[in-house]
């Protein structure tokens, strides 16, 4: 049965993901099943999304409660989860005003409008410059592809927005090397996800916040898959205190539900989108509000950042023995529960045979594993995911 849908959405969707040859149908805490009753412990939680496991009771009633109660009204008007939410985020992030959006994409395109409209309020220039990263990764929208640092994701749909420029992570010196007298915003991940799981530096950090201080350039940081307490922190960057003027969010920030948004702070927000500058039909709708309110809510009464910090290194430690004891394991490197281990061959096969036994990974580029868990995880469910995959290895 599960091959004919398999077969059918061959046929009905546009073939842009190499899906793996399962039909998820239910999730309940960290597991997935799928609609032939066969159970998957879940180490990849939607790409960093379902912080809180699958099935969690009092998110899903709050959800509930609030499709009863009002889904959609544009934001023409105000909406009480709308307020809710933006008060909770700005608590958390220490940032001074939001703008929600519906995916990660569409945060960073904003950033990116925010950073532009900024320089061209001092100087009415159009031609401003922003500084990215080698091996980021931002999204498929073509603002963000455009700081994306990876030209095989570019390259078929050049050209770009422009004025982009590209240092290396974790490389001051590369960075001052791109700086000019037009660059009004330099973006990167706090840790990059798709280009293997490289934490920023806190030298780096701050000798970046210092170079925009002295240059007035915004300093703009992707949390979209580091972010929502995964390294942690809520945060990232409050691990080093570098603190970001535009910030992106996104994935766990609704757990499931599609939404994101970008954070600014007061001086940027004074001094850059007004009125007519930026719009979204569904961002911040009541439904992905209440979503943003009932998971902050969860992260403080689960104690989910203490979990990750108990967890975290847990899973860091086993991972580091488990690439002592395989040759064709390279290194290990991550923080809190965003780990990745770099393999000397391409880790395809062991992904796919984890499948079999039950384990769902993810890769990082074509020789990383890359474990994003749900931030409720245990070391029990870690040990389990450690014993399957050190058998894949060994076959």
């Amino acid at each position: 049965m599960m091959k004919e849908y398999i077969d059918e959405a061959e046929k009905a969707l546009l073939h842009t993901y190499n899906r793996y040859q399962v039909v998820l149908e239910k999730g309940d805490g960290v597991y997935l099943y799928d609609m032939e009753g066969k159970r998957y412990l879940d180490f990849v939680s939607g790409i960093a999304v379902f912080a809180l496991g699958y099935n969690n009771k009092a998110y899903n009633d709050a959800l509930k409660a609030q499709i009863d109660k009002l889904i959609h009204t544009s934001n023409y008007y105000y909406n009480l989860p709308a307020i809710e939410a933006a008060r909770k985020i700005k608590k958390v992030s220490g940032m001074d005003r939001v703008f929600f959006t519906n995916s990660g994409a569409e945060a960073v395109e904003g950033a990116i409008k925010a950073a532009r409209k900024y320089a061209w309020l001092k100087d009415g220039r159009t031609d401003h410059e922003i500084i990215a990263m080698e091996h980021s990764f931002h999204g498929r929208t073509m603002g963000a592809l455009s700081v994306t640092g990876n030209p095989k994701y570019r390259e078929a749909f050049e050209p770009m927005i422009g004025n982009i420029r590209f240092a290396r992570m974790n490389d001051f010196d590369s960075v001052t090397a791109q700086v000019t007298d037009r660059t009004c915003a330099i973006i990167l991940e706090t840790v990059q996800g798709e280009g293997g799981i490289y934490p920023a530096e806190e030298e780096f950090l701050q000798k970046l916040r210092a170079l925009c201080d002295q240059r007035d350039i915004l300093l703009i940081l992707d949390e979209i898959q580091c972010g929502m307490g995964r390294t942690g922190f809520m945060y990232a960057w409050q691990r080093y205190g570098v603190k970001p003027d535009i910030m992106t969010t996104a994935k766990a920030l609704g757990c499931g539900v599609p939404v994101g948004a970008f954070l600014m702070t007061e001086r940027v927000a004074r001094n850059s989108l007004a009125a007519g500058d930026h719009g979204t039909t569904y961002g911040g709708n009541p439904l992905a509000a209440a979503a943003i309110c009932k998971v902050l809510e969860l992260f403080e009464e689960q104690k989910v950042l203490e979990n990750v910090r108990e967890v975290g290194p847990y899973l860091s430690k086993k991972l580091e023995e488990l690439a002592c004891r395989h040759h064709c394991v390279e290194t290990h490197r991550g923080v809190g529960l965003m780990q990745g281990l770099v393999f000397r061959k391409p880790v395809a096969e062991i992904i796919n045979r984890a499948l079999e036994k039950g384990l769902i990974l993810i890769n990082a580029g074509s020789h990383i594993i890359r474990f994003v868990p749900a931030l409720v995880i245990g070391r029990a469910e870690v040990d389990a995911m450690i014993e399957i995959l050190d058998s894949c290895i060994e076959d």
